[in-house]
């Protein structure tokens, strides 16, 4: 889509430029003025040229967390939400949020809300973060809720980072023992094989076995990537399958170990999403709803949905999750004193706690039980080649 530089002035006077992308410059035209900009100079670019290319996250966790505090302590100042936005836009140094704040302080002057003008950039703020933004402003204790929303992605991180601690060591274990094997197979093995044909000594059938994989490895070698290719392609297609995509969701809460790990995680972050949310007056099925879309895993995500239909059915929150598998008695009996007592938010934040500290553990048993059994794995491989090659050499010294 063409891209367009422009110079025009807001319904309040303010002067205003930047760049647009529309089909046509009459779209582009079109677009400025519902946005209140009546425009008085318009260009075409190069849209390859001007066009804004991000990977993954635009901002950082770090960042993002340290936004909301600071943006949290000057609503709590008394300071105006379009001059807390000036000043956080001043002085980021991510340009992609220095240009939101920038749109976001005229949409604000202009008379759009907070939430509205959040919602407007879904790769900088979260729909969680545009909805309880928005609960917010309803109840008047916005600042209370930024403050308790960088808590949330705080803990957030600090759960996603246990994770990725946990999983790394077993990953790049694995990873060098397929690269040692690779270049075992391929260079040293095919040495060994040449001695042994020189001497015409007879090789035994595990050696033999072992040589014509060496053999193979170096023969079609481009066939094993082409294969691990092949196998990405076709798992990122059925990952957009709902049936496949539910099947891995629930063989990775069933993988031994690891699964239990998992399933923790999403425990944790459900309570503390759904807690964060009650807790912040978000009525129970807007809350529900919400944390299904910030849930990626389809089994709990489908739970959830049962839930929602549940609560609108009159009946309790917890009703689908008893007797499932993925949910521990401890949550649905934790829910069902909460939703009989009224306190459901604070029984979920316990909830939360709970599951956190049990990362903690998991965490520390996982990396203590993984480390060894990784280098045994590492040894078995690696001996497994060199003993192919080891046993026909103790026949060719004893003829010697």
């Amino acid at each position: 889509m063409p891209y367009f530089s422009y110079k025009g002035r807001t319904t309040l006077g303010k002067a205003k430029k930047g760049k647009i992308n529309a089909e046509t410059k009459k779209e582009a035209i079109a677009k400025l003025k519902s946005d209140g900009i009546t425009v008085f100079k318009m260009e075409p670019l190069n849209a390859v040229l001007y066009k804004d290319i991000t990977i993954g996250r635009v901002i950082s966790n770090r960042d993002f967390v340290i936004f909301l505090r600071q943006f949290a302590t000057l609503i709590d100042a008394g300071i105006s939400l379009v001059e807390a936005t000036s000043i956080l836009e001043e002085q980021t140094t991510n340009k992609y949020l220095k240009k939101a704040l920038a749109n976001i302080q005229d949409d604000l002057e202009e008379g759009v809300s907070l939430s509205e003008a959040f919602h407007k950039y879904p790769k900088l703020f979260p729909e969680l973060l545009v909805s309880m933004i928005n609960a917010g402003e309803i109840s008047g204790n916005l600042d209370d809720i930024l403050d308790s929303m960088a808590g949330y992605y705080e803990k957030q991180y600090q759960l996603k980072q246990k994770i990725i601690t946990a999983l790394t060591y077993p990953i790049v274990v694995g990873v060098i023992s397929v690269f040692i094997t690779i270049f075992l197979l391929a260079f040293i093995v095919p040495i060994f094989t040449d001695m042994f044909i020189s001497f015409g000594q007879e090789i035994p059938m595990y050696t033999a076995f072992i040589l014509s994989i060496s053999g193979f490895v170096q023969s079609f070698w481009w066939m094993l990537l082409l294969i691990v290719l092949l196998l990405v392609i076709i798992f990122k297609y059925l990952e957009n399958k709902p049936r496949f995509a539910f099947m891995f969701d629930t063989i990775k809460l069933r993988i031994p170990i690891f699964g239990m790990f998992i399933q923790k995680s999403l425990l944790a972050r459900l309570t503390q999403t759904l807690s964060s949310l009650l807790n912040s007056s978000v009525p129970i099925l807007q809350a529900v709803e919400i944390t299904e879309r910030v849930i990626k895993n389809r089994v709990i995500k489908g739970i959830l949905k049962e839930s929602h239909d549940a609560l609108e059915q009159g009946e309790s929150l917890a009703s689908p999750m008893k007797g499932h598998w993925v949910f521990p008695k401890l949550v649905t009996q934790m829910i069902a004193v909460g939703e009989r007592t009224g306190s459901l938010d604070s029984m979920l934040k316990k909830v939360a706690d709970f599951y956190e500290q049990e990362l903690d553990e998991a965490s520390d048993k996982m990396k203590s039980l993984i480390e060894p059994v990784m280098i045994v794995f590492l040894a078995t491989v690696v001996g497994a080649i060199v003993l192919a090659i080891v046993i026909p050499m103790f026949s060719i010294f004893e003829n010697i």
